[in-house]
């Protein structure tokens, strides 16, 4: 089973903040993030500031979380993994 403790949930959404090492690396994130999202056919809703980012994943036609959100965030940790990011402070 997939160990979400990087994520908090906030009612039906999970939220995950992150500060990648440089903006380029943020927008890298960003498009990898969004290849899995087409893939999948489900989309986070993503704010950048500068080096920060900030994810929010829901099923709004569930209005709950679903197992499409838990493996969209099982996708962007590996993605954030992969690219040396840490959690927003």
């Amino acid at each position: 089973m997939y160990d979400a403790s990087e994520w908090r949930r906030d009612g039906n959404t999970l939220r995950r903040s992150v500060v990648a090492p440089d903006f380029r690396t943020a927008i890298a994130i960003v498009n990898e993030i969004a290849e899995q999202a087409e893939a999948l056919n489900h989309h986070p809703d993503i704010d950048i500031r500068w080096r920060t980012l900030h994810f929010a994943l829901t099923t709004h036609d569930a209005g709950a979380l679903t197992d499409l959100d838990y493996t969209l965030a099982a996708r962007i940790d590996g993605i954030l993994a992969a690219h040396g990011v840490a959690n927003a402070s």
